[in-house]
């Protein structure tokens, strides 16, 4: 479970920094041209590389959250639990498991380094709606890191809805623990559970994650 959060934490980067554009690119060049961009700016900024939280949670907020679906993100990793949930219950739900995701990301703008990363080639169907993007993370004397993003197409783009890292999902890796404590607590009790997580993180500092 470390080592697949570790690997997250580094793959969440190829999808950082993703800026609207008036031709909407293609998922894998998207993906290629922000890793560029991004890698270039948490080498250069050590207050980034150094954990200061508030410049990267800002960062995080302006360039992380428009591309991701934490809707439907959220709706699969609940699960078959999702459809008894109330209105009020799912709106926190994607709430706090968004602040649970960016919190824990954040972590990763201090573990980049030498990485790279590989997209892999691509073909899409000229109405394709959901897409794999694959790729691979490279590290010279480390094996490389398969990683694939199950991308969809909305009006305002494409956006992520799930990462697999070496054949583990984030979203079926979160359902798992999210469907024990429904069975244990109901809904109200992994709201409580993630909103209580939020909060320490919110008053903890930010420490430099391991680059291993």
């Amino acid at each position: 479970m470390k080592r697949n959060i570790a690997l997250w934490l580094v793959a969440v980067l190829a999808m950082l920094s993703m800026q609207v554009r008036a031709d909407v690119a293609e998922p894998d060049v998207l993906i290629k041209d922000t890793v560029r961009d991004v890698l270039s700016i948490v080498r250069q900024d050590k207050d980034i590389q150094a954990g200061n939280q508030k410049k990267i949670l800002e960062l995080v907020d302006a360039k992380v959250l428009p591309h991701f679906n934490f809707t439907r993100m959220t709706q699969l990793a609940v699960g078959k639990h999702w459809r008894s949930a109330s209105p009020e219950q799912k709106q926190a739900l994607v709430a706090e498991f968004r602040n649970l995701l960016v919190r824990t990301y954040t972590k990763a703008f201090t573990v980049y380094r030498d990485q790279t990363v590989e997209v892999k080639p691509f073909k899409m169907a000229a109405n394709a709606t959901e897409v794999t993007v694959k790729t691979l993370i490279l590290k010279p004397g480390e094996p490389d890191i398969p990683v694939n993003y199950d991308m969809e197409k909305t009006a305002d783009g494409w956006k992520a809805f799930d990462l697999t890292i070496e054949g583990v999902s984030l979203v079926s890796n979160y359902r798992s623990t999210f469907s024990d404590q429904i069975q244990q607590s109901g809904i109200d009790g992994l709201i409580k559970t993630l909103l209580e997580k939020n909060q320490a993180a919110s008053t903890a500092p930010l420490r430099k994650a391991e680059s291993k």
